[in-house]
């Protein structure tokens, strides 16, 4: 305590040059028992835009919405300005519930040049749609309907169209979704 006392009236005669802080002494210090700490920090809180936030879990990462619809469905737009076109869906975005749609929904890209002397270029992409302005179609029978999940008597949980009973999630038509999206990417390679 006594080298406490000590400090303290050392510090306190001490002064700074005129040139700085105009003289100022330094304060003197205080005995620690005055001084209070905050048990809890005060937490930063960064305010987001309403179109920025994302919902997420208590471990940060955002929340995957289920949809009633996956990759290689056949869908039909009920709302927008595609409204009444038919489509495959070629990916989708669960933490936002939206999809692309195999040439829907265009939108032209600005691209700037890469490198030095290379044109910059005017490009068409697909923008994402929200999966609740679409209905599966069958293209058999030509109806857009709701679907319904059941229980085969094999015990497997597959999709089927409400209105004409279609299954969706069948192993056969899996099997021809892949084999015409690989047919897709080689004729585009060739």
């Amino acid at each position: 305590m006594a080298a406490m006392a000590a400090l303290q009236s050392s510090m306190a005669s001490l002064s700074i040059s005129s040139n700085s802080f105009l003289g100022q002494r330094f304060a003197p210090l205080l005995p620690s028992s005055s001084i209070k700490f905050l048990d809890k920090p005060c937490p930063v809180v960064m305010r987001l835009k309403r179109w920025e936030r994302k919902e997420c879990k208590p471990n940060s990462l955002p929340v995957l919405h289920k949809m009633h619809v996956k990759v290689g469905d056949t869908v039909k737009i009920i709302a927008g300005r595609e409204k009444g076109k038919v489509g495959e869906i070629t990916q989708i975005f669960k933490h936002n519930s939206t999809v692309i749609v195999k040439d829907m929904n265009l939108k032209t890209k600005h691209m700037k040049s890469r490198e030095q002397g290379e044109p910059g270029q005017i490009v068409k992409i697909e923008a994402p749609i929200h999966s609740s302005n679409m209905m599966l179609y069958s293209k058999e029978q030509n109806v857009a309907s709701r679907v319904g999940h059941k229980i085969l008597e094999d015990g497997s949980r597959v999709r089927y169209l409400i209105k004409t009973g279609e299954i969706i999630d069948s192993a056969e038509n899996w099997k021809r979704a892949i084999k015409e999206r690989k047919e897709n990417k080689e004729d585009k390679s060739s």
